[in-house]
């Protein structure tokens, strides 16, 4: 396993490696120039005996989020190069390869673990895992923030387009 600094990151390899899935750790200090343009690295290929492989970018969020507005279920923003540097990564892997968009979250009580199909427990804290496909999360998402280049999709939408990870596994 890695040495990841970030725990969503760490969850996550966790998670592959505790359920004997097959991946290759990205190593994120190595950034890939294609065709002169920098794209951003994701997190994980993971390779799949019955659909596609895997280019996963994993996402940490804390479920549920305390905001200045209170308490906020299914945060999922991610940034518009998040969705075009996986979708770049698509083609430069071709066929056979998708990415997968997985979001690790941190759970604030074993409570909230109800609201998930896959928990991990990792040094001694639950996480709630689930992922959506690149292609099926950029048509769902909606502008968060023109300033910092967000996207969301609406919490509604988000529980009925992602799903537990292992529906990808």
């Amino acid at each position: 396993m890695a040495n990841r600094k970030v725990i969503y990151e760490a969850a996550f390899e966790d998670y592959l490696r505790s359920g004997g899935i097959p991946y290759v750790a990205v190593d994120e200090a190595k950034k890939a120039l294609f065709a002169g343009v920098r794209l951003k690295s994701f997190d994980f290929v993971v390779y799949s005996g019955g659909g596609p492989n895997l280019l996963v970018d994993v996402k940490g969020r804390r479920f549920p989020y305390q905001g200045r507005r209170g308490r906020r279920y299914w945060e999922n923003w991610v940034t518009r190069d998040d969705l075009e540097s996986l979708r770049q990564w698509e083609e430069v892997f071709g066929t056979g390869f998708t990415g997968l968009v997985v979001f690790c979250y941190h759970l604030g009580t074993p409570l909230e673990a109800r609201k998930f199909e896959v928990v991990h427990l990792f040094r001694g804290d639950y996480f709630g895992i689930v992922a959506v496909f690149r292609a099926t999360y950029s048509e769902a998402c909606r502008p968060r923030s023109s300033r910092w280049g967000t996207v969301y999709v609406p919490a509604a939408a988000f529980r009925q387009v992602a799903r537990p990870v292992t529906a990808f596994l």
